[in-house]
């Protein structure tokens, strides 16, 4: 029995395109998954209480003083 050329062409024309996606999607995993570690690792900002003392600068307290 004689191999199909064209079906052969087709297969390794479709396992072309199926690894390059497959390199796409795993690639756009990996970025995701950095940015998802990235914005869990770094340092979160408290939001200042709005009844916290405020500190006076040293200005202020001189005039004030004296």
């Amino acid at each position: 029995m004689m191999k199909n050329p064209w079906m052969s062409l087709w297969l390794s024309a479709a396992n072309t395109w199926a690894g390059a996606a497959r390199g796409f999607w795993t690639a756009e995993m990996h970025r995701q998954q950095k940015a998802i570690l990235n914005d869990m690792t770094k340092p979160k900002r408290q939001p200042a209480a709005k009844n916290s003392p405020r500190k006076e600068s040293a200005g202020a307290r001189r005039k004030s003083n004296g």
